[in-house]
């Protein structure tokens, strides 16, 4: 499995989260979404990177959550599959996940530096393919206007089931989602850094002073 890694940047691990805990993750993610744009819409309490946001730029007016304490942990518990299945050593960077609702499309787009190694898990919803470009080209000329090259590639289309996820070299190779029709799907992002590649210093906890704090927090 390490072979199949190494050799495309991207391997799909089915079953990698069970079930029962995916499906629990996705409707703790739903209840704190539920209960955070409550409290956000009556002025409960005020808007806080912990709780979660709707400003996210890559897709805005959908649910996000950097490093929430669950996914952090998941996170960590995962380290020693992204391991086995890559074959590199690695350190955790950061979490992030999103709630995503019809209509959203994840731009064709790489990662940045604390995403070299990255995954993501389907927590459970509507099914939703993500696609990925295994030839690590450049195609991508304005993301956040869904410009790119006229002759991109097509991509690899990979439907991941209820716990399965998607390991790939996020700062490699361009992935994206095409418009979404259905009405929820629970995607969860778990990056690490290869311990002995250029990003890992800088980037240990994605410049973080431990797990489960707010970006930039050092």
């Amino acid at each position: 499995m390490e072979q199949t890694f190494q050799h495309k940047k991207y391997q799909v691990i089915k079953n990698a989260v069970s079930y029962d805990l995916a499906n629990f993750i996705l409707n703790y993610f739903l209840l704190k979404r539920d209960a955070v744009g409550y409290m956000y819409e009556h002025n409960i309490h005020a808007q806080s990177p912990i709780l979660g946001t709707w400003t996210d730029q890559q897709i805005p007016n959908t649910y996000s959550c950097y490093a929430d304490f669950a996914m952090e942990t998941l996170m960590v518990k995962m380290l020693p599959v992204m391991k086995k299945h890559t074959g590199l050593d690695l350190c955790p960077t950061y979490s992030y996940a999103r709630a995503y609702k019809k209509g959203d499309e994840l731009r064709r787009h790489k990662d940045r530096p604390s995403c070299e190694i990255s995954t993501t898990v389907n927590l459970g919803g509507d099914p939703w393919p993500i696609f990925i470009d295994g030839t690590g080209a450049n195609n991508v000329i304005d993301e956040y206007k869904n410009i790119h090259k006229p002759n991109a590639p097509a991509g690899t289309k990979v439907l991941l089931e209820v716990g399965d996820m998607l390991v790939y070299s996020g700062c490699e190779l361009e992935h994206w989602r095409e418009p979404f029709d259905g009405n929820i799907c629970g995607q969860v992002f778990l990056h690490y850094n290869h311990v002995n590649g250029p990003f890992a210093d800088k980037n240990r906890f994605d410049g973080r002073a431990k797990l489960g704090l707010p970006s930039g927090v050092k």
